[in-house]
């Protein structure tokens, strides 16, 4: 896709290569994300516009919000799906989530409870934008040992590892898979984020690229969303 302006060409990103949404907050009701029905078909029907053909939905699960847990997850999306089947809209909607690292992705764990994918065996989680939590190693070691592969959710976005990339580094040196945010690379964010984003994709640490969809704002930043020297790196490094 391109997009002329005065003598100048914007190349739009080309979604149609990656054709599989990994990260998005597209089922309704579930957090804050897509708030209804209404919504996630408008949202999707968007997506399917700029070149997606399947999707990974990835409600939040933590403590004490929302509520997610695997069983209301899938109903949902099953739910979701049949609804649009309905009105002729035929959908393929893997049902994931977004794990936060905290007391209940532990006692998860433990249990030996099973999560949902995102991909096979890819686990994704986040931790809280303020700091990591003191365990996110050990938890990251519990995931190995499980039989997952955990995924670390937008990296770029946290600004602690701004200043501390060797602990990001640490990260990727466990094994732990990276998820960047396609927004970021566009500036959505903030700049600081972008250009992070960018120095990540310049390791060469960019394994998967997600929307991380919420609302109609992120949709109309996609649509406008350049095809940047940092988005080609990452894209021909990613393995989704």
């Amino acid at each position: 896709m391109i997009h002329f302006f005065g003598n100048r060409k914007k190349v739009i990103f080309p979604y149609h290569q990656l054709k599989r949404d990994v990260h998005a907050h597209i089922l309704p009701g579930l957090d804050d994300g897509s708030p209804d029905e209404a919504h996630s078909e408008a949202l999707i029907k968007g997506m399917i516009d700029l070149g997606y053909t399947e999707f990974t939905a990835t409600p939040h699960v933590m403590c004490d919000l929302f509520g997610n847990n695997r069983e209301g997850i899938i109903k949902t999306r099953d739910g979701f799906v049949s609804d649009m089947k309905a009105k002729g809209l035929e959908l393929s909607i893997a049902a994931g989530a977004e794990y936060l690292v905290d007391e209940q992705l532990e006692q998860l764990l433990k249990e030996g409870a099973p999560l949902l994918t995102i991909q096979g065996n890819r686990v994704l989680i986040e931790v809280s934008f303020i700091e990591p939590p003191h365990r996110l190693h050990d938890v990251i070691f519990e995931l190995f040992v499980k039989g997952y592969e955990p995924v670390f959710a937008h990296p770029e976005r946290y600004s602690f590892y701004f200043r501390d990339r060797s602990a990001l580094k640490r990260l990727k040196d466990m094994g732990c898979l990276m998820q960047c945010n396609l927004l970021s690379f566009g500036g959505y964010y903030g700049k600081s984020v972008k250009e992070f984003a960018q120095w990540i994709a310049e390791q060469g640490w960019v394994n998967m690229l997600g929307t991380d969809l919420h609302h109609q704002r992120h949709l109309e930043g996609l649509q406008k969303l350049s095809f940047s020297k940092g988005l080609q790196r990452a894209l021909a490094a990613v393995s989704q």
